[in-house]
This record gives C-alpha cells, structure tokens and sequence, in this order.
C-alpha cells in the first residue's frame, strides 16, 4: 500500500509492502497515481519506504512475472515512467527518502526526485542488467543529467551498486545522514523547502526566461510574507542579544 500523510504543507508518500521490500507491483502504480493526485497543492512532498531494509526494491518480480509480452511489458514501462515523469515535474520540491537500498527501479524513483536524502548505511545502484534487462522508467535519462552520460553508461551498464558514501561523492545522493538522525533530518529537511518559495526556485532552475525569473521575484517582493520576514530581520539587527 502506499499512505499519504500531510504535515504543515508537506505530503509523504510511503510505499509500505514489507513483504515484498517495498517492491512496486501494479496495485502499486495505481496506488502511487491516487497518492500523486491527493498530494496535489502541497508546497513539498516527499517520497519515502517503510521500514529500514529498502526504499523501493525495484519491480516485484513474482507480481509482474505474468507479462510476457512485449505489449504488455511496454505498457507498463510506460505506465512507471509516466508516474516518475508525475514526479520529477511535480511543482513544488520532491525529496526521496532513501530509508533503505535503492535498487534497479528503486533507483529510478529516486532520482525522479530534486533531492536525494539517505541514510548512512543504504545502497543504491541500475542493476537491471542481473535480469538481463535495463532501466525503463526514466532513470538511465536521468541519471546522465544528474552524473554525465559516461558515468551513468557505466554504473547502468555494469549495474554496479554504490553504498551512500560513494553516491554522494558522484552527486548521486544529495544528502547523507546518519540512521540515528535520518527520519529526524529528512523530514526538518522536507519542511524547511515546504515553508519557503522554494517551489518558485524550482520552476526558475527548470528552465523559464529571464523575464519569467523576475516576474517570479518580483510576485514574491510584494507579497505580505516578505514584509514580515523583512521586519523580523531588521528587529533582529537593531536589537541584538
């Protein structure tokens, strides 16, 4: 099952199926569809596995053995594909949690997302090659624009597995954390974008004119919460303690 909590603006999509190391079937996809379309509005949203052991194990082997035919397998490629698509282009920040090792599709999820958030002792890795096939879901596209297209042909092609350290050297993974701290610090993390303009940088980082990027300031100038944040700043500097 996938649960969706809210918290101060922020939505947390938590793929739950311990039986399967949080593995996506297509109940799942339809689960997420549903969960993307309640998550709608917030002002940050963050994807994230139960648990300790996985954050997604990628596709569950034993549900998806039933497609056999190259129809069936495109369609539901596409199908995953379009979810990450929902999440990559989500207006506000997408945070992933990496809870627990992120593998073949796992990764896909996770690099679907602006930010990659995990604990200390996770492992993340495109080993779709063990099964003879590749990542169909966006994440070999993404992975060359977050690490450059040799690196990602070579870790996919391979299918080598980096433990989180190694992941963030590459740009891999944003953030690590250690486990004693992760769900304290992904979530103060996954507030402090919902509680900023955060989404407006999004959309400028995504690609806009230059007049599009100071319409965005220029909105954000005149609003009442810049006033105030600017008044509680210069209190601050006149009365220091």
């Amino acid at each position: 099952m996938v649960d969706v909590e809210f918290d101060q603006g922020l939505a947390v999509l938590t793929i739950d199926r311990p039986h399967a190391r949080n593995a996506i079937a297509l109940e799942t996809m339809e689960q997420l569809e549903k969960a993307l379309d309640a998550a709608e509005g917030a002002s940050a949203l963050v994807i994230t596995g139960a648990g300790d052991r996985a954050f997604v194990s990628g596709g569950d082997l034993k549900e998806l053995s039933s497609l056999r035919s190259e129809a069936d397998a495109a369609a539901m490629a596409r199908r995953m594909r379009t979810i990450c698509d929902r999440l990559a282009g989500f207006p506000a920040p997408v945070i992933a949690a990496l809870n627990g090792h992120a593998l073949g599709g796992g990764a896909e999820v996770a690099v679907a997302a602006d930010i990659r958030v995990a604990a200390d002792d996770i492992k993340i890795g495109f080993n779709q090659v063990a099964l003879e096939i590749m990542p169909a879901w966006g994440g070999a596209e993404r992975l060359a624009a977050l690490i450059g297209r040799g690196k990602a042909l070579l870790l996919a092609g391979s299918g080598t597995v980096l433990d989180a350290a190694e992941a963030a050297r590459i740009g891999l993974v944003d953030v690590v954390l250690p486990r004693s701290l992760f769900d304290e610090g992904w979530r103060s993390l996954a507030r402090s974008l919902a509680n900023r303009p955060a989404a407006e940088i999004k959309r400028v980082i995504s690609g806009v004119s230059a007049d599009e990027a100071i319409a965005s300031f220029a909105r954000l100038w005149v609003a009442d919460a810049h006033w105030q944040a600017a008044e509680r700043v210069t209190k601050r500097s006149t009365n220091p303690r």
